[in-house]
């Protein structure tokens, strides 16, 4: 069990009680250790620079570059752990009770859509439960989904007003009237593939240690080129960023037995466990990425499927740029709660915490100044007919890491169906500048407002330019097995 364990939780009436204080968002205070460790750099640097700014120079010379190298190396590893496909099963014998949760805020416009994707589930509507999870303030939603046509399975949820006003306490007070014993959770533009609930039972029911927590199925991107808040430019490498993360960053990371930051969406849990850790933090922003985490420091393990939820991209820069200085901030949020004791999460804890967030943030932050550099050194060099001033052994780790980038997303747009060409390769560079807009953003409203939640709006799908169709290997029973989990989970032979 954690060291955290015993800590102050942040209780709240009818809802469940969130992590304890030293694991959320709430403490917003650096620790001691934190502090100490802050000015020890700082003083570090400071000294260098002015004892020896040539040997500071020559220094960092070296370790920029090895930096960049062992991030292409880390994305060689996982591009190479993700090959190995899992061949998904299904059982045919009783199938546990599910709760299925969808926090939703503002959402009247696309929320019969969600209803109808959601009622297509391939599962025995006696075994399911679910809860539309809707703000009290919200009377338009709330009037939306009364009207609805709701499957039988599918409630009204009323959440009591309260602060945060977050998706995770949202869903938090859904966990504490949940009765399934998993539970699974939807956003508003979700649309699943019917037998995702089904694949993730029979994962779970195979867990005969009962460690696996969490259970992350892919997001795949269709764009909306009808649509009037559709970008190609965006949409087109959204959609990419999307399939390298959850076709080979994420699969990878499951076959290296490495935690991950999880999904908003489309992640299982078994509901014991997830009780167990206090929920979501409703104080977190991104709640996913540290729930990940967070199971992983109680000895938790979390895994991937292979039925995908599709999902359509924000839009235009002014709903791209929201959504992502939130989850900048989010991740913030984490790396901040979860440096507070680093060495508890482990070595492979750590390494995917510092890989995961660490690199997420960092290369955010360098994104334009280094493409800025990059060109200048190249432009100047071009119109005064000389070779670059760039070294040439640092420039070419450079390119390598951003060739790994688009490796990766070549492999992943594949497996995921998503058109990839050299002409998106080539503006590439120019979307991950924008994520150096998204970072400073981020950085001033984690200051000024921490628990501020940026809303995407959600519009109802048109024509997809890519048919909602799972690319995944089609469910296959498996050999005749029967095995019974602590979790009362099991799986039965084949007819």
């Amino acid at each position: 069990m954690d060291a955290f364990a015993t800590d102050e939780r942040l209780d709240r009436p009818g809802v469940a009680p969130g992590p304890p204080r030293a694991l959320s968002a709430v403490r917003r205070s650096l620790t001691r250790g934190q502090t100490l460790a802050l000015l020890a750099v700082g003083a570090g640097l400071v000294g260098w620079i002015w004892r020896d700014p040539a040997g500071l120079q020559m220094a960092l010379s070296v370790t920029v570059p090895a930096l960049f190298l062992a991030c292409a190396l880390w994305r060689l590893a996982l591009i190479l752990a993700s090959r190995r496909p899992c061949r998904p099963q299904l059982s045919t014998g009783p199938l546990p009770r599910y709760t299925v949760v969808a926090a939703l805020h503002d959402e009247a416009e696309v929320l019969p859509q969600l209803v109808e994707n959601l009622a297509a589930f391939d599962y025995p509507a006696d075994r399911l439960e679910g809860f539309l999870a809707l703000e009290a303030h919200d009377h338009e939603t709330i009037e939306a989904a009364w009207a609805a046509d709701r499957p039988d399975w599918l409630s009204i949820l009323i959440v009591p007003p309260g602060e945060p006003r977050t998706k995770p306490r949202a869903l938090n007070y859904a966990l504490t009237r949940a009765t399934g014993r998993l539970i699974t959770v939807y956003d508003a533009e979700d649309d699943p593939d019917p037998l995702q609930l089904r694949e993730a039972a029979a994962r779970f029911a195979r867990d005969e240690a009962g460690t696996l927590a969490c259970l992350q199925a892919p997001l795949r991107i269709r764009r909306r080129t009808h649509s009037p808040d559709a970008s190609s430019f965006l949409d087109r490498q959204f959609a990419v960023e999307y399939a390298a993360l959850f076709e080979v960053v994420l699969p990878g990371m499951t076959r290296l037995g490495l935690p991950f930051p999880l999904g908003g969406t489309s992640n299982h849990f078994r509901v014991d466990i997830l009780k167990q850790v206090g929920g979501w933090d409703a104080w977190n922003v991104t709640e996913d990425a540290d729930l990940g985490f967070r199971l992983w420091r109680a000895g938790y393990r979390l895994g991937v499927i292979t039925r995908p939820t599709w999902e359509t991209p924000p839009g235009g820069l002014h709903a791209w740029l929201p959504q992502r200085n939130r989850w900048m901030k989010g991740y913030m949020q984490t790396w901040g709660v979860h440096t507070r004791r680093p060495l508890s999460l482990g070595p492979r804890g750590l390494l995917a915490l510092v890989m995961t967030l660490g690199v997420s943030l960092a290369s955010a932050a360098v994104h334009a100044p280094s493409v800025a550099w990059v060109a200048a050194s190249v432009l100047v060099a071009a119109v005064a007919g000389i070779s670059p001033s760039t070294p040439i052994p640092a420039l070419s780790v450079l390119m390598l890491g951003a060739g790994m980038a688009w490796v990766s997303a070549l492999i992943g747009a594949r497996r995921a169906g998503v058109p990839y060409g050299l002409g998106d390769m080539l503006q590439a560079p120019a979307y991950w500048s924008l994520l150096s807009l998204a970072f400073a953003h981020a950085a001033w409203r984690l200051v000024t407002e921490p628990f501020a939640w940026d809303k995407t709006r959600h519009r109802p799908d048109p024509e997809p330019d890519l048919p909602p169709q799972s690319h995944a290997e089609p469910l296959d029973a498996g050999p005749p097995v029967r095995l019974t989990s602590p979790h009362g989970l099991e799986t039965v032979p084949t007819p």
